[in-house]
């Protein structure tokens, strides 16, 4: 071949690779480019609404985990947490490593098993358009009883000895109280090179596979309680590994502070620049207008720079120690009308999970928006009157629009009084997600709310074309 016809398929090749990249760029999970607050996917605004019932379903065996993320696909349901954990609770999970014959780990030998599982779980996702929230590490499964078993523990790997890693064999402490040498080992804290390099090989070999895909977001931790320098050592880290593959992703990091206004917060609220989207799972430990107005002064703190805020574990079940039932229902509400980007019921025991209630919500919030754009609208409890604390809440585009979930009981005023006008009135049954009863309604005033009982309902306002 002349090097004239070379050369021009050599241009080709790269005018190709770059047009393919632009496409995909384009069809990935980001902020939406029209109102940074929500996602966007596939080039279209999305609302990621998510109700699973394990926090690393890719462990799952492939039989059981496409039945879940049918069960998901069928109700609206588009988003899932993915832990990358690998503690041995149902029995069934499998550590990234090789085990060899005497029983011990090496770290330098994968468990290609353990990754052919991710992979899969990656794929069935995008198949579905289920967006999958990845946290890399999960701080429960370096200490109390899931340390003693770990490939990482030096006494169960052939890769290093307690002396050389500077890892003990036993780690009692709770995880918060973050005694746990595994996470002090980047360059500006304790630069230990040899664990380091093992937790880079770990990261490079997820991120070989998770790239190919353009659904997945990125944490860092699970509610983690760790200094500031771990986290920025690994969303660089990240970050840079997609610039070399050409891929831009988005990163964030979970805090495990349950005050959103804390400092802690703050490292990931003040880097847009580093973190693309916000994960502010933890406000779930409060519960009635705490919660909301926490989420209230998030979204005033970060409105000179906007980004997605993701809610990946909403807690709440009378199974669970996080709220009851109805904490659940009430802050998975607040997060739909309060402007989250996503919302996801967390696991059963401390969650709802996908069951008979979750499943209702999500049909619920997939009719309301079948009328209404959740991305077109903004939270506005001012314009309700003689509204008590925690009794409704508001979601409204102006003069277009009006959303307003009651946790029970309670009657309120709608101000309307701009637009003399007719609205379309109906009611949302949150405990069956179906439509109840409807009806038009006049605006040029305040109009009056009171639900039809004390179960929890969405009352949805829209003009009439």
């Amino acid at each position: 071949m002349n090097k004239l016809k070379l050369g021009g398929l050599l241009i080709c090749s790269i005018v190709l690779t770059a047009f393919m990249n632009k496409k995909s760029d384009k069809q990935r999970i980001q902020p939406w480019k029209e109102n940074p607050w929500f996602w966007q996917y596939e080039n279209r605004p999305v609302m990621l609404l998510g109700a699973s019932d394990d926090d690393n379903l890719f462990q799952w065996p492939a039989n059981r985990l496409v039945s879940h993320l049918d069960s998901m696909k069928v109700i609206g349901a588009n988003y899932v947490r993915n832990t990358m954990s690998d503690r041995q609770d149902r029995g069934f999970e499998l550590y990234p490593f090789k085990m060899l014959d005497n029983g011990k780990y090496d770290l330098e030998q994968w468990n290609d098993d353990y990754w052919q599982r991710f992979e899969f779980f990656l794929r069935e996702t995008r198949k579905r358009d289920i967006i999958v929230q990845i946290e890399i590490w999960d701080r429960f499964d370096y200490s109390r009883q899931n340390w003693l078993s770990h490939p990482y523990n030096p006494g169960n790997n052939v890769s290093y000895s307690e002396s050389e890693s500077g890892l003990a064999p036993d780690y009692p402490d709770h995880p918060g109280r973050n005694k746990q040498p595994f996470f002090f080992t980047t360059p500006e804290q304790r630069h230990n090179t040899l664990l380091l390099n093992f937790q880079k090989r770990f990261v490079e070999k997820l991120l070989s596979i998770s790239l190919k895909f353009d659904h997945v977001l990125y944490c860092i931790d699970n509610e983690t309680s760790g200094e500031e320098e771990w986290a920025v050592f690994w969303a660089e880290f990240i970050l840079d590994k997609a610039t070399k593959k050409e891929k831009e992703i988005c990163v964030t990091e979970m805090w495990d502070n349950w005050d959103l206004r804390s400092d802690h917060h703050k490292r990931t609220f003040d880097h847009p620049e580093r973190y693309v989207y916000c994960d502010i799972s933890q406000n779930n430990q409060k519960k009635g207008q705490a919660h909301w107005d926490n989420l209230m002064w998030v979204r005033k703190y970060l409105s000179a720079h906007p980004r997605p805020l993701n809610t990946v574990k909403t807690y709440g079940s009378d199974s669970g120690p996080h709220g009851n039932t109805q904490d659940g229902i009430e802050r998975w509400w607040r997060h739909v009308l309060g402007g989250v980007a996503s919302a996801r019921f967390h696991r059963p025991p401390s969650g709802l999970g996908l069951s008979k209630l979750s499943i209702a919500q999500v049909k619920a919030v997939r009719e309301i928006e079948s009328v209404i754009r959740l991305w077109e609208l903004n939270p506005h409890n001012e314009l309700l009157s003689d509204c008590l604390e925690n009794e409704a809440y508001l979601a409204e585009k102006k003069g277009e629009a009006y959303v307003v979930y009651f946790p029970a009981s309670g009657s309120v005023g709608l101000n309307l009084s701009d637009f003399d006008e007719e609205f379309n009135f109906r009611w949302m049954n949150i405990q069956q997600g179906s439509w109840a009863s409807g009806q038009k309604i006049a605006g040029g005033e305040i109009v009056k709310l009171t639900p039809p009982n004390a179960e929890g309902w969405v009352a949805v306002i829209s003009r009439l074309n």
